[in-house]
């Protein structure tokens, strides 16, 4: 029987971090790099240096943004910077959508998604980053999750935000073709981010990102890419019967932590993709109060939710943990855990294939990571 799920009780109460004159920390100790692939030029920011015993922190952005507008929230909080101070973070821009881009000329073809994936394990190895934990946002994560079945060996975490696993279809296709019509880009990419509550209600954080959508990115290429979105296969991925069938089926490999706010438009899909992922090894993340851009909306309960997902996979910074009665991890600096990679045979217990598992936020997101578990394990954070 599906089990009742926990409300974890959260409340946003740090300050986004700026550095000096109102600065984006992000925008310190980084270097930006044009990196050359086989499918053209991808620009990156890097922020520290990859080392050699630990993953480098890889992010990619969604339609309508760049790695500034998708991920400053987040990485500014004080959070997740108790986190990242430990690793390296790559910031990767789809092409054509960094900050002052250049128009692509007249007949330039714009990489497709599949193509989006392959051009991320040369930028890593010119970067000489070995491993990666990736977080991404809708195409973003769709590009990560093609480079893990492409590279399992390069990617040892996901974090997948508003990830929608299918293609497009042609109904979909038909309603974006006549909704193209009435409707402009901008207001498109909004319907992708947004509920429509969302687009009525919440209007500060609406006109913010209608700015940015607008503003930052030349449109000609943000059509481009958004339309290589909307160009997507299928994900090929099948969720593997402990025991049986392992080995022998395509899904994902690594721990995954899947995050949807609860009123989002890609709630459904979020569901569809948990259900096709190995159970041992993913968690669902579902955030009360909260529709599109989770990332933007509620950066301090992901940034809490990121801190447990990576103590279990074995990197545990000595930080103190609010959620622990301020107890501290006991262990100097960042260690990597030997784990056991055994995993039960258990069969799942529910009609539909899902079994969930109530837990604390602490018990659950670090449960994405451990890989002797058997069940799904899905959060609902309440505000």
């Amino acid at each position: 029987m599906m089990e009742e799920l926990h409300d974890v009780q959260l409340t946003e109460i740090k300050p986004l971090l700026t550095g000096q004159n109102g600065r984006n920390l992000q925008d310190f100790d980084c270097q930006e790099h044009d990196v050359e692939t086989a499918h053209g030029v991808l620009h990156v920011t890097m922020r520290g240096v990859a080392r050699g015993n630990r993953p480098t922190i890889l992010t990619y952005h969604d339609v309508g943004l760049n790695h500034k507008s998708c991920f400053n929230s987040l990485f500014n909080y004080e959070d997740m910077q108790e986190v990242t101070q430990h690793f390296s973070v790559l910031h990767v821009d789809a092409p054509g959508q960094q900050e002052n881009a250049p128009v692509f000329p007249t007949g330039y073809q714009y990489p497709t998604m599949d193509e989006l994936a392959e051009m991320l394990p040369s930028v890593l190895k010119q970067l000489q980053v070995k491993s990666v934990i990736g977080i991404g946002v809708g195409a973003g994560a769709y590009v990560l999750t093609k480079l893990s079945l492409n590279e399992p060996t390069l990617v040892e975490g996901l974090v997948l935000i508003d990830i929608d696993p299918c293609a497009k279809g042609w109904m979909d296709w038909a309603t974006s073709k006549l909704s193209g019509w009435t409707s402009n880009l901008v207001d498109l990419i909004m319907g992708h981010h947004f509920s429509t509550d969302e687009l009525t209600e919440n209007q500060e954080i609406v006109q913010t990102y209608r700015l940015h959508i607008s503003q930052d990115v030349p449109l000609d290429n943000l059509a481009m890419f958004y339309n290589s979105y909307s160009s997507r296969t299928e994900l090929q991925i099948e969720r593997p019967i402990p025991g049986l069938n392992e080995s022998a089926v395509i899904t994902l490999r690594c721990p995954s932590l899947l995050v949807v706010g609860d009123t989002s438009p890609a709630v459904d899909v979020v569901v569809e993709c948990n259900s096709r992922l190995n159970p041992t090894k993913t968690t669902l993340l579902k955030m009360a109060d909260c529709g599109g851009l989770p990332q933007v909306v509620q950066p301090g309960k992901l940034a809490e939710a990121f801190k447990y997902f990576v103590q279990g996979m074995g990197y545990i910074p000595h930080v103190v943990l609010n959620c622990l009665s301020s107890q501290s991890v006991p262990t100097a600096g960042m260690t990597r855990l030997v784990r056991s990679r055994t995993h039960s045979s258990s069969s799942i217990g529910s009609s539909d294939g899902v079994r969930s598992r109530a837990a604390t936020l602490p018990e659950a997101a670090a449960a994405a990571a451990a890989p002797s578990l058997t069940a799904d394990h899905a959060i609902k954070m309440a505000a």
